[in-house]
């Protein structure tokens, strides 16, 4: 889920008089009261930054005095431009542990809002509105998993509660272990013809960026809607926009984007067929709370000396 990288000076006794700690990216103000961070001591200071600072002059200025920096996902890049290669530079990088149920929960939240059209009836109601749309039910209609790990099995299992047909595939998947969890193995093409809801569950490589392109949105029926709750460039985000745009599909739900957070004046924050969120499948109580006690226990266990769940480098 996140992580941080010390410098490994602290580990060779060439400390500051003041250990400075820095949490980035602390958009709802809430890190400093989800870990107890006065066990690390009065000689470590912990300074959490609210705003998001990608511009590399601005970020390096802004640690430069830091020792330590904890990081959460893809919010800030640190390209080799701004620290180099961290074993180059002697940086101990630890993680911390995945996500809870808390994206299979939102996936979900974000099928029923779409094919119930929840958000256009709260509006409507706000306006004194009443019954403006037709909703669609989930029973018998077909649910295609485009990847079927942890949290597209997951997933699964809660459309076979709806009743739906499950239907999946993804570069590794076979046909026995769709079998396994209910699913029908399909070709991709299949997938994109067939599914009325098409839902992304893969991790972002050189071989998932850009998987879903202009050819498998096409392929998809006027009635289909597409849900990405994954990573932003796994989808082509210029064909993406002009299949909504042209109502090509019946509209899409998106926790996840090219660039993060969504630029204020992006296409996709007006259309009236997309479902906007602000990457928010793994956003809350509970796991920032695994998240931030993990980041304080990897600290506590560096500043002594002995770092736990560090990140090996790649050869």
């Amino acid at each position: 889920m996140g992580g941080f990288t010390a410098n490994r000076n602290l580990l060779t006794g060439q400390r500051a008089s003041m250990i400075k700690v820095a949490l980035l990216d602390d958009y709802q103000n809430v890190a400093l009261r989800m870990a107890d961070w006065s066990i690390l001591g009065a000689q470590v200071q912990v300074i959490a930054f609210t705003d998001n600072v990608t511009e590399i002059g601005r970020l390096s200025e802004r640690l430069a005095d830091c020792e330590i920096v904890c990081v959460m996902r893809e919010r800030t890049p640190f390209p080799r431009a701004l620290m180099q290669a961290a074993a180059e530079c002697g940086v101990t990088i630890c993680c911390t542990s995945g996500a809870r149920p808390s994206i299979v929960e939102l996936t979900w939240a974000l099928i029923l809002a779409l094919v119930r059209h929840i958000p256009q009836e709260h509006a409507a109601m706000h306006n004194g509105l009443w019954q403006t749309t037709l909703g669609t039910e989930l029973f018998g209609k077909t649910l295609g998993l485009l990847g079927l790990g942890t949290i597209g099995t997951a997933v699964a299992r809660i459309g076979i509660a709806f009743g739906m047909n499950i239907i999946a595939w993804s570069q590794n998947l076979t046909e026995n272990r769709a079998k396994d969890f209910g699913a029908e193995y399909v070709t991709k093409d299949e997938l994109f013809r067939r599914a009325d809801i098409l839902s992304i569950h893969l991790v972002l490589s050189d071989r998932t960026k850009s998987l879903v392109g202009a050819k498998e949105l096409s392929q998809m029926g006027p009635h289909a809607y597409l849900v990405n709750t994954s990573r932003g460039p796994i989808v082509d985000e210029s064909a993406l926009i002009t299949t909504l745009l042209s109502r090509r599909i019946a509209g899409a739900a998106l926790d996840v984007f090219d660039q993060e957070p969504l630029p204020k004046a992006h296409v996709f924050r007006t259309l009236e067929n997309v479902i906007t969120t602000p990457h928010i499948g793994y956003v809350t109580e509970e796991n920032y709370r695994v998240f931030y006690q993990e980041v304080l226990e990897d600290i506590a266990a560096f500043l002594r000396g002995a770092p736990v769940r560090v990140i090996a480098p790649q050869p």
